[in-house]
C-alpha cells in the first residue's frame, strides 16, 4: 500500500469533519481580504481545526491553509481550501466545497473534497484511481467541443483585475461561440470534481492558488483528466494556470487560450 493511499482516510475523515461544521454553523463575521474578496469566521475555525488535527495525526508532514499561511515541512505539505466557495456559501448557494489535498513537492498526489450541501465525498491519491463515496469515477471521452459543457473559474478582483479580465472575458465569448454550454460556479474543487465524474468535460482556471487547486487536480487526474499550465506542460503547484479537460479536447482548448483571444 502506499503511503498515499495511507493517508486517505485521514484526508477523507477532515474534510467530512469540515463538512459537518458548515452543515450545521452560520458563516459567522465576515473579514475583508481586499477588493470583493472575504473569509467568514467558519473559515478560519474549519482551518485551524483542520491545522491541528492534521499535525496530531501527521507531525513530518507540513500545512498550507488559504486563510493562514504555512507551517511545518515545505516538501510534503496538506494544502486546504476550508471553504472553497465562500461567496457563495456565505448567501445560502450551495455551490461550495471543502477541499484537501497533498502535494509531494510541486506535484498533486491526493485529494479529498466533500459538497457539503450537494453530497458526494470524493477522493484519489497517485496511481490509485478517482472515488466518489467509494464507487470509482471517470471523465467522459467527449471528442467535440459542440458536445462539450465547460466551466470557467471566477472572474479576478482586486489588483490587476481588470487586466487579468481581458483574457477571461475573451474566452468566455469564444467558448461561448464554440462549446454546447459555458458555466460558471464559483469554486474550483466543484468545477475538478465534476470534471472527474463527468459531469462536465472541461474546468478552466487561468489562476492557479494551491489550495484552490490541488486536492481536485489529484482526483481529476486519476480519473483520466488532462491536467495542464497554459503552456501545455503537465500541471504543477507553481503553474501559471489551470486547465483540466477530457483528454480529446486537451489541445483544442489549450489553441482557444493561446490562440487568437490571447493576443
Amino acid at each position: 500500500m502506499s503511503l498515499y493511499r495511507e493517508l486517505l482516510p485521514i484526508a477523507a475523515e477532515a474534510v467530512a469533519w469540515a463538512a459537518d461544521i458548515m452543515r450545521s454553523r452560520p458563516p459567522g463575521a465576515l473579514t475583508s481580504k481586499g477588493d470583493r474578496d472575504i473569509a467568514s469566521d467558519l473559515d478560519y475555525e474549519i482551518e485551524r481545526g483542520l491545522r491541528a488535527r492534521l499535525r496530531a495525526a501527521t507531525p513530518d508532514i507540513g500545512f498550507l491553509g488559504e486563510e493562514e499561511g504555512s507551517t511545518g515541512s515545505a516538501e510534503v505539505q496538506w494544502v486546504l481550501d476550508p471553504i472553497d466557495g465562500t461567496a457563495n456559501f456565505v448567501h445560502g448557494i450551495p455551490l461550495c466545497a471543502v477541499s484537501l489535498g497533498l502535494l509531494d513537492g510541486t506535484e498533486a498526489v491526493l485529494g479529498a473534497i466533500e459538497l457539503p450541501f450537494l453530497g458526494g465525498r470524493y477522493t484519489a491519491a497517485k496511481g490509485e484511481g478517482a472515488y466518489v463515496d467509494g464507487k470509482p469515477i471517470r471523465v467522459r471521452d467527449t471528442r467535440l467541443l459542440s458536445q462539450a459543457i465547460v466551466a470557467i473559474g471566477d472572474y479576478a478582483v482586486g489588483g490587476g483585475a481588470a487586466e487579468k479580465n481581458q483574457l477571461r472575458l475573451a474566452l468566455t465569448a469564444c467558448l461561448a461561440e464554440t462549446v454546447q454550454r459555458v458555466r460558471m460556479t464559483g469554486s474550483a474543487a466543484l468545477d475538478l470534481v465534476w470534471l472527474a465524474e463527468g459531469k462536465l468535460d472541461a474546468a478552466i482556471t487561468l489562476s492557479n492558488n494551491p489550495w484552490d487547486m490541488t486536492a481536485g487536480v489529484a482526483i481529476a487526474r486519476e480519473a483520466g483528466a488532462a491536467v495542464r499550465d497554459r503552456d501545455g506542460a503537465e500541471h504543477r503547484s507553481d503553474s501559471a494556470m489551470t486547465i483540466a479537460v477530457a483528454p480529446a479536447l486537451v489541445e483544442t482548448i489549450l489553441s482557444l487560450i493561446d490562440g487568437p483571444i490571447a493576443a
